[in-house]
């Protein structure tokens, strides 16, 4: 049995004014053919159980195309138009396929294509025809269309975050396709969206009430004939008619049943709608809890500039609080190309005045490191990711041991290593600045004592009602009390 896998990821948010482009994939990571299995197999992604699931099943894994691009803007039209036309092209260069495993985000938008993961699905369907199986892989912040079902036979999404079993779930949609092409199964699914924005501060699915979500995902698939249940708790920094949460059941030839069981989940969630109140600490209330706290470090979590979310990654709002209230021994890490090119010039051990960041904050003090910026993690952690990149880095160190870490490519905070392979003695700061909500945690909790959600400004800012939307559906709760399920 002969099974394509492919991959396009990318989480879009489309209130950033400058287009994701095409060179921000290629340079980020691009596989083809045999590049992409060497790549991704044995990784902790969602594509490195698709690649070992085929291996563990018999199936043979014909790999197409993979690709993902750290959170941004929407897609450039042209960028979208050459990454979808290669990978079609690949497809019907491999035909003919028995089954198509397909690794999608569910929250990519390009210009020319608000829901272009649904068009991404729409033209493997059309290549491939009816009745070969296309089974699609979705991060746990994927606003789900109803084309992206209708063009698969099933769907799994993940079911943590932070985002710790995307492996997990590649296996899981490659045992779906082996007893699929086998005719062990004939999955069929079904998607409910009620109209509902979960605010990401409470997405944290080891507490409730995101927890109470998956706890009831766990006792619907306890029910005979259903294959696959997954929630997705939306993203909302996407301005997408299918923008909020939803709940999808997967089963053995009955849609009657896919149905009541994604309904089921549905109604259960809407119910507890209330418990997910925004709990975020204004800036001055966070940095004088860092200051006073007994146990350190503290994580002052930047929620305006998530860069997971796709933000700038250059806020100095907390590093200007920091300097404010005069906390010593922080730490705070920075995307600024033009502040790295700086520090080269000086040198290691250079005295440095720059005016750092996008609220150009004036900063002295001695370049400690300079580095190439990458660096591997091996623990299982946000994103999958093992092998990272944050472009030429600098280390400043003021007077006040308050240490900068600049950038020359943004990165978002999901392991530790980000500091760790710098040299900076992470466990002996006062506060360190993470520039996330959620995902941070399974890096940051295990030696951070307290992290802190503040309520900063930003391009991904924790209130919804902070953006205009166009496109979404109208009543959601909570914009609308009202709304109705």
């Amino acid at each position: 049995m002969r099974i394509g896998i492919a991959g396009f990821l990318h989480e879009s948010n489309t209130f950033l004014p400058a287009p994701t482009a095409l060179e921000d994939f290629q340079s980020t990571s691009w596989t083809e053919g045999a590049a992409l299995l060497e790549r991704w197999s044995g990784a902790l992604h969602e594509l490195g159980g698709l690649v070992d699931g085929c291996a563990e099943h018999g199936l043979t894994a014909v790999p197409l195309l993979a690709t993902y691009a750290v959170p941004s803007g929407a897609i450039a039209a042209s960028a979208y138009d050459a990454i979808a036309g290669r990978l079609t092209s690949l497809l019907r260069e491999a035909l003919p396929l028995d089954g198509v495993l397909l690794a999608l985000h569910g929250a990519t938008v390009a210009e020319n294509f608000p829901d272009a993961d649904g068009e991404i699905t729409r033209r493997v369907r059309e290549i491939v025809g009816p009745r070969v199986p296309v089974i699609l892989t979705l991060d746990l912040h994927a606003n789900v269309s109803r084309e992206m079902i209708a063009n698969t036979g099933a769907s799994v999404f993940y079911r943590s975050n932070p985002h710790l079993d995307q492996r997990r779930r590649g296996l899981d949609a490659a045992r779906l396709m082996a007893r699929t092409v086998r005719g062990e199964i004939r999955p069929v699914q079904a998607l409910e969206t009620p109209p509902w924005i979960i605010p990401i501060d409470r997405q944290y699915t080891n507490e409730d009430p995101a927890r109470l979500l998956y706890q009831d995902a766990d006792l619907a698939l306890s029910r005979p004939g259903v294959l696959s249940t997954s929630v997705a708790m939306g993203f909302y920094y996407a301005d997408v008619a299918e923008m909020g949460a939803s709940f999808l059941a997967v089963t053995d030839g009955n849609p009657a049943l896919a149905r009541d069981t994604a309904r089921w989940m549905a109604r259960r969630a809407w119910e507890r709608r209330h418990s997910f109140q925004i709990q975020l600490i204004p800036p001055e209330d966070a940095v004088r809890q860092a200051a006073a706290a007994t146990r350190t470090p503290v994580a002052l979590f930047d929620v305006g500039d998530n860069v997971g979310g796709g933000s700038s990654a250059n806020s100095t709002v907390l590093l200007e609080e920091i300097l404010r209230q005069g906390v010593p021994n922080c730490a705070v890490v920075l995307y600024d190309p033009a502040a790295v090119a700086a520090c080269l010039a000086a040198g290691v051990r250079g005295e440095v005045h720059l005016k750092a960041g996008g609220g150009a904050v004036p900063i002295s003090g001695r370049v400690r490191t300079l580095s190439d910026g990458l660096f591997v993690e091996h623990e299982v952690r946000h994103g999958g990711w093992g092998r990272n990149d944050q472009g030429i880095t600098a280390v400043v160190e003021t007077a006040a041991e308050t240490t900068i870490v600049l950038t020359s490519r943004r990165m978002a905070p999901m392991s530790l290593q980000q500091l760790l392979s710098l040299g900076i003695p992470v466990e002996r700061k006062r506060a360190i600045v993470v520039k996330g909500v959620v995902a941070p945690r399974a890096a940051y909790a295990p030696v951070c004592p307290q992290i802190i959600l503040v309520d900063t400004p930003g391009e991904t800012a924790g209130n919804p009602a902070h953006f205009t939307y166009r496109r979404r559906r109208v009543p959601m709760f909570p914009l609308e009390p009202e709304a109705e399920y």
